[in-house]
């Protein structure tokens, strides 16, 4: 006999939640899927939803003052993209979408190991006079780590507001020992959506903050694909992991900067001060166009999925994508595809070992389909590649912290520079062409030949693919 007819009052629950998750307009295929599970399991189900099942986490924002000196200097980046109909329309998606429009940068520095990488970010905190603003998904207390907690602390103690943000999943690795050097020296140290039952019933426990940003007297800037950590580093781990990583000064550090203050409104509650220090005049005008878009559940606009999708439809020569978890939804999966049925030069390049097996196996799902289409799919064999590019055309480019797939473009909180011109650009498609000389490609042989078994694991895979 099923619950329903013993338990009337659970059929009223139901129809309630059922309701919820209608109107939540997911994807019907993960609508059915939730309906399924709260009418079959309705007591577990619910604890399940609670913990991942709502779409979008609620927080409190602060933009106003920091967004109007932004739109104030973007009028000049825009005006700067009028000669050029597809870089305006593709600005324009981030701003119908609440964003920042392209700013002008006085200096765009790439770094594709993380000894070079760290060295510029060690450098521009020692420089810092006024304040150092750190947020991290993954921070290990390991040399790198205990290296940038120490100068942090010497800073603090030096006068310098030192805030320290830190995702409660992906840097819950570091003690309370490890950090008390910085508190003790006056630096702020926050959580971002740490696990605790109490407030699982207030946001999903999978909400993470997968950004890597600092901000230095809100004229230096960092972000892209490096955490703390030193698997980066060539210097400090034989495995290390080739990455992509980028350092903004000039008016295009702003909506970091604001990304942050908003960041640690939410964890710290604490409204920080917007003023010319925090966000101040650029020294020169600078002749870098950087755009900043950041998404996360707290909005479904998904704001860096659609540039990515825009961004590969406009396409007219090239694609060239890097990405260390390749599980795209299908608008992107068709956008690739058609992109290079129509003569785009497409190539995707993931690692040959990943550090997820399951992520693995969904991700090599996608490629028969892929190389069909024209696609050309290469697997980077020396090591594990993280980092998170697109080369598109010779004048656009993409650096930032997302993955290709479903969690970074609608769960996690993330970040993505749209580099507009063509400097950033061949310097990314130069990097992207070494890559490749230590990369397999994949081939439409190959790919049919796989045995059944490992086809149908991938096959098993994709179908958590939304979760991925």
């Amino acid at each position: 006999m099923g619950w329903w007819l013993v338990y009337p009052a659970a059929i009223v629950w139901v129809a309630i939640n059922a309701l919820v998750i209608v109107m939540q307009r997911r994807p019907a295929a993960s609508t059915i899927a939730w309906l399924m599970v709260l009418t079959f399991l309705p007591f577990v189900g619910l604890a399940i939803y609670m913990i991942i099942g709502p779409l979008k986490l609620r927080r409190r924002r602060r933009r106003r003052t920091i967004s109007q000196r932004i739109v104030e200097e973007g009028v000049r980046g825009l005006a700067k993209l009028d000669t050029d109909a597809q870089h305006h329309q593709l600005a324009m998606v981030s701003i119908g979408l609440g964003g920042a429009p392209p700013l002008l940068a006085e200096a765009v520095e790439l770094f594709f190991d993380g000894a070079s990488a760290y060295a510029a970010l060690f450098d521009a905190i020692r420089a810092a006079t006024d304040h150092v603003h750190v947020a991290y998904y993954i921070w290990r207390p390991d040399t790198i780590g205990s290296e940038l907690r120490d100068l942090l602390a010497t800073k603090a103690k030096a006068g310098v507001r030192v805030r320290v943000l830190l995702d409660g999943t992906g840097a819950s690795g570091l003690s309370h020992a490890f950090l008390k050097p910085l508190r003790e020296a006056g630096a702020e140290v926050s959580w971002f959506n740490p696990v605790r039952l109490r407030t699982l019933r207030k946001r999903r426990a999978d909400f993470r903050m997968h950004r890597k940003l600092v901000v230095c007297d809100g004229a230096t800037g960092f972000t892209g694909g490096m955490n703390i950590a030193d698997y980066h580093s060539a210097l400090l781990a034989k495995d290390y992991w080739r990455d992509t990583h980028m350092r903004l000064t000039g008016a295009a550090v702003w909506p970091l900067q604001r990304v942050f203050f908003e960041d640690w409104y939410f964890a710290a509650e604490e409204l920080l001060e917007i003023s010319v220090v925090t966000v101040p005049p650029p020294a020169h005008e600078g002749s870098h166009l950087v755009q900043i878009v950041a998404s996360g559940p707290d909005s479904l606009a998904a704001a860096i999925q659609k540039v990515y999708f825009t961004t590969i439809n406009q396409a007219a020569r090239r694609l060239w994508l890097t990405t260390p978890y390749f599980v795209p939804d299908d608008a992107l999966l068709t956008a690739l595809s058609t992109a290079a049925l129509r003569g785009v030069d497409v190539r995707v390049l993931v690692p040959k070992k990943g550090d997820s097996r399951l992520v693995d196996l969904a991700a090599r799902s996608y490629f028969p389909e892929l190389v069909e289409a024209s696609v050309r799919v290469f697997e980077y064999t020396p090591r594990f590649i993280h980092a998170k590019t697109l080369v598109c055309d010779d004048d656009v480019a993409i650096v930032g912290t997302a993955n290709f797939d479903n969690r970074s473009f609608r769960l996690d909180f993330e970040l993505a520079a749209v580099l507009f011109g063509t400097g950033a650009n061949a310097r990314l498609a130069a990097q992207y062409e070494l890559d490749l000389v230590e990369s397999k490609e994949l081939g439409r042989a190959e790919l049919l030949a796989m045995p059944f078994v490992q086809r149908f694991g991938q096959a098993s895979a994709r179908l958590l693919s939304p979760l991925l």
